[in-house]
């Protein structure tokens, strides 16, 4: 009896001894996060898994307003593609097209984002050159919207427009791989998770976050005071509101984001609920922005006006590189010569309509007081209808001369 006691005293022991080294055995990339608990929400929320599954609440919320966003243009698309085959300006394809290339790659991040293993090696090498190739497409449209609006407003050629979009690609080329370098081989701290071997994106680290934030901050402010400056008589700034309020919304976002990682960089973790806030809006809202700010008012009006001034340039010749204006539309909102002539009374106020002694002489005067001919097909009875020429009718097609006393 002993020894069937023992026997079974083994046989019980042997299930708690497999218990109990079970959870050693076991992967840390096969584990789910589990949160804990002595970190901030603000940590929380970047890494918290979604229960039953392995998508991340940050990876979420990032994911369902691009993908909103990405249904509108969809919906849109043949409005969109019929109205940029209406004008022959090149900017309208540039911004369509950056706007359509930064929400697709951004619901690309967030959808790769959620299917690899973010813990795993491989898993967060991806993650990571997916949030820099987000920023880079991100940073080239804010370059590319001031270079248009600032120093090359003027320009309307397909050369130049190329110009400028390889200028800031290049420009943010050199900023995301800095900021790439910095996040796999000097990662901030603070996006470290303790309870496993994994750092999360932290943009580069906060100093870098923090300086890049205040030169973007200070360069938006710039722009702003521009108008009140004497610069405004060397450069065609833009007139149209909205231009300046998207400059301010960047300006604040910026600012917010340099106190949140500055808040963050002397070890206040308040800081990383600035961080939060700002990274979110920024991913979510600023391609929106754009659209609404310069693609809202061409794909929804007839004749939209654009908001950069023109300039004719010295390669803006009769070939295959030359565009017209950006207002130009389709042949059916097209007006006629007499509807531009009488749009405004001040566009002829130098042109007098009158008659002088042995004939009508319309002109006005150059200099010296001396008449100026004009060309006669804009004589007051060359801009009439025929129909109001006395003597003159359609029906009887005669024409009642004088008679000679």
């Amino acid at each position: 009896m002993v020894v069937s006691g023992e026997k079974f005293g083994l046989e019980a022991a042997q299930p708690s001894s497999q218990i109990s080294t079970a959870e050693p055995n076991t992967s840390h990339s096969d584990l789910p996060f589990i949160p804990v608990e002595e970190e901030s929400f603000c940590k929380l929320i970047l890494y918290t898994e979604i229960p039953n599954s392995r998508v991340r609440v940050w990876d979420a919320i990032i994911l369902v307003p691009n993908l909103l966003f990405l249904f509108f243009l969809l919906i849109r698309f043949n409005r969109a593609r019929l109205k940029l085959r209406a004008t022959s300006s090149p900017i309208w394809f540039a911004f369509y097209g950056l706007v359509v290339l930064n929400v697709v790659i951004s619901v690309v991040r967030c959808v790769v984002s959620m299917s690899v293993n973010a813990a795993a090696v491989v898993g967060g090498y991806v993650d990571t050159v997916l949030w820099v190739t987000v920023r880079f497409f991100l940073l080239s449209t804010e370059m590319s919207v001031l270079i248009f609006g600032l120093a090359f407003g003027h320009l309307d050629s397909r050369s130049s427009i190329r110009y400028v979009l390889l200028a800031t690609s290049l420009i943010s080329l050199a900023f995301s791989t800095s900021q790439g370098y910095l996040e796999v081989f000097a990662p901030d701290e603070n996006f470290k998770i303790h309870s496993r071997d994994y750092t999360l994106f932290g943009h580069g680290g906060m100093l870098f976050w923090f300086v890049s934030s205040i030169v973007f901050t200070l360069i938006y402010i710039i722009i702003l005071i521009l108008p009140w400056t004497k610069l405004r008589e060397r450069l065609a700034l833009p007139a149209k509101r909205s231009f300046y309020v998207y400059i301010v919304l960047l300006a604040l976002l910026n600012l917010c984001s340099s106190i949140g990682s500055g808040m963050l960089f002397y070890n206040i973790r308040h800081g990383l609920c600035v961080v939060d806030v700002t990274t979110c809006l920024y991913f979510t809202l600023y391609t929106p922005l754009v659209y609404h700010t310069f693609l809202s008012e061409f794909f929804g009006v007839s004749q939209p006006s654009i908001m950069f001034s023109y300039k004719a340039q010295v390669d803006d010749t009769m070939e295959e590189d030359t565009v017209s204006l950006p207002h130009q539309q389709s042949f059916s909102s097209l007006k006629t010569d007499s509807d531009y002539i009488y749009q405004s009374n001040s566009v002829y106020d130098s042109t007098h309509f009158e008659g002088g002694t042995g004939g009508a002489v319309a002109g006005g005067t150059g200099g010296g007081g001396m008449p100026m001919p004009i060309n006669p097909l804009y004589t007051a009875a060359a801009l009439q209808s025929p129909d109001s020429i006395t003597g003159y009718s359609l029906d009887s097609q005669t024409i009642d001369l004088p008679k000679h006393q």
